[in-house]
């Protein structure tokens, strides 16, 4: 029988990161923040608690961990948010109003497809905080 050595180990090894769950959650969130970057979202938008926006006010949007954190258990989250994104917020229903200096966020069917959105939804709320 051919002892294996740690050249012939280094392939098994790297097949077996590659399909890790961690590695798994790595790609799909540098795609997620790719699909973000690529959408305009971090104009507004940070994911951090603590991010800052222009000035050092607060950010215009609210921060993603903050939308994780309040959505988090809402059945309705993946849908209202989906339409929130591809639709836009009205300026007279501030609930982000001490936690974002913008007034409402405008509508951005144009930059995103509803699937694509859908998919940040889904990764926004699985954000920890």
């Amino acid at each position: 029988m051919k002892r294996m050595t740690a050249i012939h180990l280094l392939p098994l090894l790297a097949a077996a990161l590659v399909s890790s769950p961690a590695f798994a959650d790595a790609r799909k969130d540098e795609a997620a923040r790719q699909l973000a970057t690529k959408s305009g979202c971090f104009i507004c938008h940070a994911i951090e608690l603590d991010a800052k926006g222009p000035d050092g006010l607060k950010p215009v949007g609210p921060p993603w961990k903050a939308v994780a954190a309040r959505y988090k258990g809402d059945k309705r989250a993946r849908k209202s948010l989906t339409a929130a994104i591809m639709g836009g917020t009205s300026v007279y229903n501030r609930h982000w109003k001490d936690e974002s200096s913008g007034v409402a966020m405008p509508p951005n069917g144009v930059a995103i497809s509803e699937d694509n959105a859908r998919k940040l939804v889904d990764w926004i709320l699985a954000l920890e905080k």
